[in-house]
């Protein structure tokens, strides 16, 4: 589900003068997923297939296209299926010195006086690599982009492999921050992640040892920015004026004042009553709205989600799978400082094996590789495990018996073959995603959930499951006395269910138009493709889930918000879903900090602005529990008593300023 998966830029496998004959091997989390077949056809075109499994979903494509002297495409064609299996189609050409291209998003034109490179919306990893020869052989190393953008390569590193030496090349303009692609010595190219991999057959060996490398670059990088947009103050902070948000009781209370020292609260009062230390630093709220920093409570972080959370006031959050050895590494940093990020605690997946297994190598078949699993998350601080959709239904109670006594809280997708009653009876505290909470209604009729049926099944039936029905009734009073969590990420299903694969995600119309050109063309919603027949059903799908989040959280179902897709700025819909549904901005915003600090057992330290409590705030032009979108007007986050201006990271990230609407 992950929107910003669309940035990695899987890895290349190219040469300087032509794309040689070749098969490129494809792996999720470290799992081999797929593969891409590039073919150097006569007359000098390219064909290409690309293909990976990603638990039933995945792209594939298969693509031609033809290049100029400078290695800039002239012609390009695909078809096949994108990453929820939506039918692709796309052409581009340059004729008579006129650009033009066709998918199901864009269709335009252009004048072309000078070399220009485009990019494909589906295109598939060689691709990036005919880019990346462009760039190395153009005029400064610089392309402009087509539809919009510019695009720049330059040399960063280099590390010896048993295949050979490799150069880091970083490529700018594609994304929110530079993009790593190595090089070998033919122009063999190779990109690397934690998440996604793509490289040339026979050299997966050297996955590790690039990573390293490339971490290290994205580190300096990040380290840059971060010693620029977090200001520490010389002494203590106070902030003055300001109305002050209290989740315990909901209210807002005018005038208040708060001393920060380091990283720590130690008053809270009113104006008149709070003196500010010698040498303090004061900022005058003005009137603004001072409440505790957001959470997100599902996120699976990588390349710049941290600064991205920091941007739109959340600091805390919550990871639910990511890969065992770059993510503690992003997560160290963030506490050191040197990466933009929020305080993150982590909960590890587990799943078991087969075709369907979910992005993890952490996948068993039997109790005692579950217990070893567990205690590996346990002993290397991770709080919570997630149980994942492959597990067989027998392990659970096992799973869940032991993980609580270490200590750590059980969630996870409900495992195939099982509902939602029985995941909860056999030691569940939590479900992820609220389409396993209608899937409970489906079961036995529909059993295997490993593949899109977990969405299909639901766009096709939530309607029928209304909050007056018996069934639903029941189940939700089950959830409420067995003191079960839910982490909705009703984001997903809108975008999901909304019918229109070509549409901008929903929620994000007034921010993508502030993004870097080609970060906006990838932000699509991502729908399912809807049968005709079941068109009725399909739109009438997340209204009715709406109001099953209203029946949730009337009847007491503790939900905490988690989006589980791009990090920031979809917190803000996501909350905003929730006060759509019904409930009200004030307890919509508890949910989103004191709530979530109570079920994650770190209200000690975070969810209320109070003495002894750690400075986690955040400052807004407005009212958000009269209207939850004045959430997008953030003026000041602060994480640890650092002071960070939003609007700063957004230009640091190559973000537009927000408009400012009176």
């Amino acid at each position: 589900m992950r929107i910003l998966i669309t940035f990695i830029f899987v890895l290349l496998g190219l040469r300087l003068a032509s794309a040689a004959d070749r098969t490129d091997k494809i792996f999720l989390q470290g799992n081999l997923a797929g593969t891409q077949t590039v073919k150097e056809e006569p007359g000098g075109s390219i064909r290409v297939e690309y293909s990976y499994n990603d638990r039933g979903r995945g792209d594939h494509i298969n693509a031609t296209w033809k290049l100029d002297a400078a290695g800039v495409p002239t012609e390009y064609e695909g078809k096949g299926n994108d990453y929820m299996k939506a039918p692709v189609e796309e052409r581009f050409e340059i004729k008579d010195g006129k650009a033009s291209w066709k998918n199901r998003s864009e269709n335009g034109e252009a004048p072309v006086t000078g070399e220009a490179f485009y990019l494909p919306m589906s295109a598939p990893p060689e691709f990036f690599g005919v880019l990346a020869r462009a760039l190395l052989k153009a005029p400064n190393h610089k392309l402009p982009l087509l539809p919009a953008g510019e695009a720049s390569i330059e040399v960063s590193g280099k590390v010896k492999t048993a295949k050979g030496e490799l150069t880091e090349h970083r490529i700018v303009g594609l994304g929110f921050s530079p993009q790593s692609i190595w090089l070998d010595g033919n122009g063999v190219a190779s990109q690397v992640s934690g998440w996604f991999s793509v490289v040339p057959d026979g050299t997966e060996g050297a996955i590790k040892d690039l990573q390293a490398a490339q971490e290290k670059t994205d580190a300096a990088w990040s380290e840059g920015i971060a010693k620029v947009l977090a200001r520490k103050p010389a002494g203590d902070l106070v902030i003055r004026n300001a109305r002050l948000f209290d989740p315990r009781d909901l209210s807002v209370t005018s005038g208040m004042s708060v001393i920060i020292t380091g990283e720590r609260i130690v008053r809270v009062g009113p104006d008149a009553d709070v003196k500010a230390p010698a040498n303090a630093e004061v900022i005058d709220a003005k009137g603004k709205f001072l409440m505790p920093g957001l959470w997100d409570n599902h996120q699976h972080f990588g390349d710049v989600d941290g600064a991205l959370d920091l941007a739109n006031g959340v600091t805390s959050a919550r990871d639910l799978a990511n890969d065992l050895d770059s993510f503690p590494k992003r997560i160290a940093r963030f506490d050191e400082g040197t990466e933009l990020g929020p305080r993150v605690l982590k909960a590890g997946i587990i799943d078991g094996t087969g075709e369907l297994a979910g992005p993890t190598t952490m996948r068993v078949d039997n109790a005692e590789q579950a217990i070893k699993d567990i205690d590996w998350y346990a002993d290397h601080g991770y709080v919570q495990i997630k149980i994942y959709s492959s597990i067989k239904p027998e392990l659970v109670p096992t799973m869940a018996d032991h993980a609580h006594a270490r200590g750590m809280r059980v969630s996870g997708h409900v495992p195939a073959f099982m509902s939602a009653k029985q995941f909860v009876e056999n030691g569940a505290d939590e479900i992820q995603h609220i389409n396993f909470i209608e899937l409970n209604f489906l079961f036995p009729e529909v059993k295997e959930t490993r593949n899109r049926d977990r969405f299909i099944k639901v766009a096709e039936r939530a309607r029928e499951f209304t909050p007056e029905k018996p069934e639903v009734r029941d189940f939700i009073q089950f959830l409420k006395q067995h003191h079960t969590v839910l982490d909705p990420t009703m984001v997903a299903f809108e975008g999901l269910f909304c019918g229109d694969p070509t549409a901008i995600t929903p929620g994000l119309e007034e921010i993508i138009p502030r993004f870097p050109p080609q970060v906006r063309r990838a932000m699509r919603s991502g729908a399912l493709e809807v049968p005709p027949e079941k068109k009725d059903a399909y739109r009438e799908s997340f209204p009715s889930m709406l109001r099953l989040l209203k029946a949730l959280h009337d009847a007491g179902v503790t939900i905490v918000p988690g989006t589980d897709a791009l990090a920031g700025y979809m917190l803000h819909h996501e909350l905003e879903l929730y006060v759509r549904a019904g409930i009200p901005a004030a307890e919509v915003l508890r949910m989103a900090t004191l709530t979530s600090a109570e079920v994650m057992g770190a209200n000690k330290d975070r969810g209320i602005i109070a003495a002894g409590k750690l400075a986690d705030l955040v400052l807004v032009d407005g009212d958000p529990t009269k209207n939850i979108r004045d959430l997008d007007k953030l003026t000041a986050v602060i994480k640890a008593g650092k002071v960070h201006d939003p609007a700063a990271i957004e230009k640091a990230l190559g973000i537009t300023p927000r408009e400012i609407r009176p």
